[in-house]
């Protein structure tokens, strides 16, 4: 099943952007260098909107308590969160990004 999220056009390469999906946890989208990566849109260690945050490099950081998550993975590099965020399976078709979901997301933590 895929789920519609944005169009890639709405994300700049180093930018990030929230998709609030209707009965599904919202997905934060970020560009990096072109390639699209969907994480779970809710900081692991407080409920915190992400997109909130700021992008350096490598990774993301939550704005509340300066978190900070890998791009690659979605592990937390610094406290106080010890917990990743999950890191979901996207794909771009026809200009729009979308979500590959088998079943319900859920939101680690």
């Amino acid at each position: 099943m895929r789920i519609d999220l944005l169009a890639a056009s709405e994300v700049a390469p180093g930018e990030m952007k929230m998709a609030w999906v209707e009965g599904v946890e919202p997905v934060l989208v970020v560009n990096v260098a072109g390639e699209y990566r969907a994480f779970q849109g809710i900081c692991s260690h407080e409920y915190f909107e992400l997109d909130r945050g700021f992008l350096t490099g490598a990774s993301l950081t939550c704005a509340l308590h300066l978190s900070r998550f890998d791009l690659e993975t979605g592990d937390a590099l610094d406290p106080p969160a010890d917990h990743p965020i999950a890191r979901y399976v996207c794909v771009v078709e026809n200009g729009r990004v979308q979500l590959e979901a088998d079943g319900p997301l859920e939101v680690n933590g």
